[in-house]
């Protein structure tokens, strides 16, 4: 049973690390990628709808973002939900499709993108540390069913050495992005 939480508790960390990834994937750094608009909703008949459910997303080049909605309809919702967006990306619309152009990076703009990355990071951190201490209330719980103290702490311990290992993760995945950014 003791098991059972610890691969959980595992599964969960990893899980929270692949969150983060695809949060930092949102960031900009210099380059467009579709991946740049996936946090932003659209509000689409009442519904708040992700943007990529509502148009095509195309990188025509390496500092520009096409957006080709399917329901014409949908351009000034999409161009609102971009400009409402902390992303700081300033669209056109042609009547047929929304443009895009990323403008390079200032040093200030660099040292914001840098401040978000670790507002995700201390996150994702956080949300590691929560499934420690639910695996941890879960083997005192068994603790209290019938396990050993001597078992109970070492699980903990294993446990611990689970939220370590995501923990350093995390900071390896912030500093990979961080010098990303930072790159000119």
């Amino acid at each position: 049973m003791p098991q059972a939480v610890k691969k959980n508790a595992e599964d969960r960390m990893d899980k929270a690390i692949g969150a983060l990834k695809r949060d930092l994937t949102s960031l900009r750094a210099g380059r467009a990628t579709p991946s740049l608009l996936d946090r932003i909703q659209v509000e689409y008949y009442g519904a708040m709808t992700p943007v990529n459910q509502l148009a095509n997303l195309t990188t025509p080049d390496s500092r520009t973002l096409l957006i080709q909605p399917w329901d014409k309809s949908s351009m000034s919702s999409i161009e609102k939900a971009i400009m409402k967006s902390d992303l700081g990306l300033t669209p056109s619309n042609d009547g047929i499709v929304i443009r895009i152009v990323i403008p390079a990076l200032t040093e200030e703009r660099r040292t914001d993108l840098v401040k978000m990355t670790k507002k995700f990071g201390e996150e994702a951190k956080v949300a590691i540390r929560n499934i420690r201490r639910d695996a941890n209330d879960e083997i005192k719980k068994l603790e209290k069913a019938g396990i050993s103290e001597d078992e109970s702490r070492k699980h903990q311990e294993d446990i611990q050495k689970f939220t370590d290992k995501f923990v350093a993760e995390v900071e390896k995945v912030l500093a990979a992005k961080e010098k990303e950014i930072m790159e000119v």
